[in-house]
């Protein structure tokens, strides 16, 4: 159970990298780039759309937090990881205490070539602390390792092989929902891009910068039409 118990502990992010309604009373729209940047922005210019996305994105998650929850800790906590020489990210993750932290990397913001896109990828990773996705996966993630343990014992495997049959189901448990949990957060995160005062058509396009994972088998990440496909339906909803 200790290894079990070690495998969840490096499971408990909900990480992704991903990606004109009238805006909410009392959520003006923030001013975005006129024109669509094919270049990466200005350091100044992309600090100044994390610090607008964050201040209208951050009460609009914690409003429909609060009000589509029961005892889910709402008070979301933005970091940055300033970790040098990684590839674009934004991930979901809980402290000691349970408060959902939104973390995204330098090489994220830098990417966002508008305020939009920022906000997409903010709203969807407080979606999926909304949506519960990190239990979900770490209960999954148990399940599957406890299933492959047993399979390997009752099958005469040693100890090493049966703490390496408990990684490998631990995983596939890990990944067995995460194209769904992706698309959940991609039409919630919608809703709270939308809602915040930006457009979140125009926020996915995060997503035509990204290598397409396609449809593999057990992927941790669907398809971008896929998500793209999920974020248009969503804003016709909305609007």
């Amino acid at each position: 159970m200790r290894l079990i118990a070690a495998l969840l502990l490096s499971l408990s992010l909900a990480g992704c990298v991903v990606p004109s309604a009238q805006p909410p009373t009392g959520h003006p729209a923030p001013p975005s780039q006129a024109v669509e940047n094919t270049q990466a922005l200005p350091p100044s210019q992309a600090a100044k759309n994390f610090v607008t996305a964050v201040a209208a994105v951050e009460p609009v998650a914690e409003q429909i937090c609060r009000a589509r929850t029961r005892g889910l800790n709402c008070d979301f906590l933005i970091a940055i990881d300033d970790r040098p020489n990684q590839a674009p990210n934004a991930y979901q993750s809980l402290d000691d205490y349970g408060r959902p932290i939104l973390a995204f990397n330098l090489a994220l913001i830098a990417n966002a070539r508008n305020v939009d896109e920022i906000a997409f990828v903010m709203g969807h990773e407080a979606a999926h602390h909304i949506l519960g996705h990190i239990p979900q996966q770490q209960q999954s993630a148990s399940q599957g390792a406890l299933l492959a343990g047993i399979l390997v014992a009752v099958g005469g495997g040693d100890t090493a092989t049966i703490q390496e049959a408990q990684k490998i189901g631990a995983s596939v448990g890990a990944r067995r929902f995460s194209k769904g949990f992706e698309l959940e957060a991609d039409a919630l995160g919608t809703e709270i891009t939308e809602r915040a005062g930006f457009d979140a058509l125009r926020g996915a396009a995060f997503f035509d910068r990204l290598p397409d994972p396609g449809n593999t088998f057990l992927g941790s990440h669907p398809p971008n039409a896929d998500r793209r496909a999920t974020v248009a339906q969503a804003v016709a909803a909305l609007r």
